[in-house]
């Protein structure tokens, strides 16, 4: 087995434990597009194109509620921020690669494989198949969302209510940001944020969502700009 092969499976392994949350995430999102009125190609279409998770389910969530367009937008936008500072994290791993490369690699990025491809990079990982390694972890949470989708979209009528497969969806957010706060301005940005979140809970359009996400990145830069890098543990 060549490098690039070997890397890219190493990748595969890696994050195939995370495929048991993105799976049930992904049926609640197709449950959800079919009942908004969208039409099963468009709800799978839109996993296939949009690929947001989160996002991707508030705006679902928000249309559903006929909320103004401008709210739908800035609340993905904003659940989104976070893939800015991804990508501006991995630019230099992956700043000699091919335009083709890097359209590929930035239409899949998602939490999961940012997360497993920066802890692999850190660890010293051959920086000649890294871009093979991301394919691998991005690919293994992709193929899963289409088809978790699908058989949210097909096959939601028959999934017993009992399962509440919405629990998996913030168990999946907790699991990538336990091991990210490891110093104050993460700590303070991620109690800030769920401390809006909870008080917002009934406001109008999911904007407790908006505002907490507001909140967390603004208030954790704060602290982060004061240069209180002290571990908390």
């Amino acid at each position: 087995m060549n490098v690039r092969r070997r890397a890219f499976f190493q990748g595969v392994k890696d994050i195939a434990p995370n495929v048991l949350g993105v799976i049930p995430f992904a049926i609640i999102v197709g449950i959800s597009a079919i009942s908004i009125g969208l039409s099963k190609t468009m709800a799978v279409a839109m996993s296939a194109i949009i690929f947001a998770g989160s996002a991707q389910l508030a705006a679902i969530e928000l249309f559903g509620q006929q909320a103004p367009m401008v709210i739908i937008v800035l609340t993905g936008l904003i659940i989104n921020l976070r893939f800015a500072m991804y990508s501006a994290s991995l630019a230099s791993y992956f700043k000699d690669l091919s335009l083709p490369w890097k359209g590929c690699l930035a239409y899949l990025l998602c939490d999961q494989a940012y997360a497993a491809s920066i802890i692999s990079y850190n660890k010293g990982l051959d920086e000649r198949v890294r871009h093979w390694y991301y394919l691998g972890t991005a690919l293994t949470i992709w193929v899963p969302w289409i088809f978790g989708t699908a058989a949210g979209v097909f096959l939601g009528a028959e999934i017993p209510a009992a399962w509440a497969l919405d629990f998996a969806i913030p168990l999946t957010f907790l699991s990538l940001l336990l091991p990210s706060i490891k110093d104050m301005s993460t700590v303070v940005a991620a109690l800030a944020a769920g401390a809006i979140a909870l008080i917002g809970h009934e406001l109008p359009f999911n904007l407790g969502l908006f505002l907490a996400a507001l909140a967390g990145v603004f208030i954790g830069y704060a602290v982060d700009k004061r240069g209180e890098h002290v571990s908390p543990f």
